[in-house]
């Protein structure tokens, strides 16, 4: 029965344990999260609030606001949920204190009274005359030794009375910090709160306005899309064609190959060169196909391509947060970055095609093997069709919108044809 106890007290001493390194865990976490929160919040800061002069349009006002509001939310979220984790820390330190202190306050009485009980023994008869008056040797032997264990016992006691000691300071100790630190982030988030309510009322007019003429902006937001839209479909009519015209080269090289080999079975020759590959993908050679198998395995790992940038629109069909009646469409993302910002190759590959469109300025296409990187937007482009370029090489500037007082960078994926979402290819967009 008491061994059974000993398990079941061991039992909940490891769940404390493993509870406390928990609660450590997720705070380590919490925090992380909210400092990416705080960076965040000043990126949106530098990159869409950078000066007021600029003229913006009130729907980009909205979006820029929408931006910042959001990730006011989520701070507030993360840092409620840091200071109620210490709460609960505080709590059950509060709770290991009291029973430290109690378990502490009867170390000690016992402590003392094997200290006066040791005391009146050693009044009654010294250890040398408890020695002597041993029947034989084996018996002074045995005296002797618990007399050790007895002196070892009151050493070990003393000893675990100043552990005891120190880890309930060390206890008070962190329970000062963390009260400190929960104090912190509640003014923290009431900072917070207070700027969320000023922010909401710029919204709410920004709205007003908005509502005030809906039927207007409601056209502008469509008429943007329709522009998306065109220039979306001039991408992909230039991917098409490079499609076309690689396997074209490709069934080229592979019958200028055969010919000079001197093939013996003509027709067999002529249906091996003729033969189409889909026109829909690309005919890879070995060397293509390493590559694409290359950009593949680093799927979510592949690089931003500007050094400093948000996602201000993400990839897919989407309800406009202001007129729920409209849906807009995003074949890439826009990606805000600061004035005169480096565009960079996000993966190793060969300059596809170097166009101007209307309403995209500059659009450069790189190949990696079947897939395809497209950088729209740009104001100068410091590549030419052919070139074979590296990760996070520079490739040109990003152009700022007039329109909308942005430096903006559209951003497409492509395999082959169809067009996939950034955000699953590109380290934590």
């Amino acid at each position: 029965m008491k061994q059974f106890s000993t398990y079941i007290l061991l039992f909940f001493c490891f769940l404390t344990v493993t509870s406390s390194f928990a609660q450590s865990d997720k705070q380590k976490e919490l925090e992380e999260k909210r400092q990416a929160i705080l960076k965040e919040i000043k990126q949106i800061n530098s990159l869409l609030f950078k000066t007021r002069k600029e003229e913006k349009s009130v729907l980009s006002q909205v979006e820029d606001l929408n931006q910042r509001i959001a990730a006011s939310e989520n701070l507030i979220r993360v840092t409620n949920q840091q200071a109620n984790l210490l709460t609960r820390n505080i709590n059950e330190n509060i709770n290991k204190i009291s029973a430290l202190r109690e378990e502490l306050k009867v170390m000690k009485a016992d402590y003392a009274a094997m200290i006066q009980k040791s005391y009146k023994s050693k009044n009654q008869q010294s250890r040398i005359m408890f020695l002597l008056s041993s029947e034989n040797f084996l018996q002074a032997y045995k005296r002797v030794q618990y007399m050790k264990q007895y002196t070892a016992f009151r050493k070990k006691q003393g000893e675990g009375i100043k552990a005891k000691t120190e880890e309930l300071q060390q206890l008070n100790t962190n329970l000062i910090d963390q009260k400190k630190q929960k104090q912190k982030l509640i003014a923290e988030n009431e900072k917070a709160k207070r700027k969320l309510t000023e922010e909401r009322k710029n919204q709410q007019a920004l709205m007003a306005a908005l509502k005030k003429d809906e039927g207007k902006f409601v056209s502008q937001i469509r008429n943007k899309q329709k522009e998306a839209d065109a220039i979306d479909r001039q991408i992909e009519a230039i991917i098409r064609a490079a499609i076309e015209e690689a396997n074209r080269i490709a069934r080229e090289k592979a019958a200028a190959e055969a010919k000079a080999k001197g093939t013996t079975d003509a027709t067999s020759t002529k249906n091996k060169i003729t033969k189409p590959a889909k026109s829909e993908e690309f005919s890879l050679t070995a060397e293509d196909k390493a590559l694409a198998a290359s950009f593949t395995k680093n799927k979510g790992k592949l690089p931003w391509p500007v050094e400093k940038g948000m996602v201000t629109k993400s990839f897919g069909t989407h309800r406009h947060p202001q007129f729920p009646n409209v849906t807009t469409n995003n074949s890439g993302v826009e990606i805000a970055t600061s004035d005169n910002s480096a565009v960079r190759s996000i993966f190793e590959g060969q300059v596809l095609s170097i166009q101007m469109i209307k309403g995209a300025n500059k659009v450069v296409i790189i190949q990696h093997g079947d897939y395809l990187s497209v950088y729209s937007n740009l104001a100068t482009v410091s590549v030419k069709k052919g070139d074979k370029v590296s990760t996070k090489q520079n490739i040109g500037t990003v152009a700022k919108s007039a329109t909308e007082g942005r430096t903006l960078l559209k951003f497409y994926i492509y395999k082959n044809k169809t067009k996939i979402n950034p955000a699953d290819w590109i380290y934590r967009m």
